[in-house]
């Protein structure tokens, strides 16, 4: 195919497929984030308007007024921020010491840790609830914040980003006198952004979002995460469809600027974990 064709013929072809699957699947959001802004019976008129005849601005305040949302935001914050500070830190350190260390049966051991990401969570689920029974730590964050601390996945993204860094860097630092811990802070980690800024965006987007663990492991209200409390909510105010589209639109706000402000990082720790082995 000419270049001429290419630039006149496909690349314009292939752009307006994109923009089409784009607003394809930007449109759910946006529909939900108008509909939140609707008057109830406006919700699902027939024929169906985009946009509001009257902006419902109160109905973020109504769900405000009807659960505890601020609650429900800062618990789910907390263990969103200490599972993802927590996993950045033990992942480093697993992913430093099978990329730069050398030991016996180390890959072996690298291929049975990464094996234990086909066990399915119902699996362990009942194992991790004893072991949080047995400790003391049922009805806690700090439960969920434990079982959250450690990722196969996460081990895996940043070993494939630690082994790309030349040898000869680590083996400069040790003559002159580094220990490996300062070699992975001060040299790794500063290498690594784009990794890290992808496990921390994949991490902080998992805790987010996670319902099952807090619905397994919390029984008091106010120690409910937003997606439990939404839940809760859906079940309370069932018909209140444009209420529960303000709660959801709420909650995915720290979501979307977290994206918004690592994407470049994102995009390129993906592409590095794919390339680099």
């Amino acid at each position: 195919m000419s270049m001429k064709l290419k630039k006149y013929i496909f690349y314009p072809v292939i752009f307006i497929i994109l923009v089409l699957i784009a607003a394809a699947m930007l449109f759910p959001f946006l529909w939900m984030v108008l509909g939140s802004l609707k008057p109830k019976a406006e919700l699902f008129a027939v024929p169906m308007n985009l946009f509001p005849s009257t902006w419902m601005w109160k109905n973020y305040g109504d769900v405000l007024k009807k659960i505890p949302f601020v609650t429900f935001y800062i618990n789910t914050a907390k263990i969103a921020v200490f599972s993802t500070l927590g996993q950045v830190i033990t992942c480093a350190l697993s992913a430093y010491a099978f990329a730069k260390l050398k030991f016996k049966g180390r890959d072996f051991l690298f291929m049975l840790y990464l094996a234990t990401m086909m066990i399915p969570y119902q699996v362990t689920m009942i194992p991790q609830y004893e072991l949080m029974n047995n400790l003391n730590l049922l009805n806690s964050h700090a439960a969920l914040i434990l079982l959250h601390c450690f990722s196969p996945f996460g081990v895996f993204l940043l070993r494939q980003f630690f082994v790309s860094i030349p040898d000869s860097l680590i083996e400069a630092a040790r003559i002159d006198g580094a220990k490996d811990l300062r070699i992975l802070s001060q040299i790794v980690l500063p290498l690594s952004k784009s990794a890290l800024a992808t496990l921390v965006t994949l991490k902080f987007l998992d805790s987010w979002n996670e319902f099952t663990g807090p619905l397994i492991f919390l029984n008091e209200k106010e120690k409910f995460t937003l997606q439990v409390g939404i839940r809760m909510f859906q079940q309370e105010n069932g018909t209140e469809y444009t209420l529960i589209m303000a709660a959801t639109t709420m909650s995915l706000i720290p979501i979307v600027l977290l994206y918004m402000f690592a994407q470049k990082y994102f995009i390129e720790g993906i592409a590095a974990a794919g390339v680099k082995g």
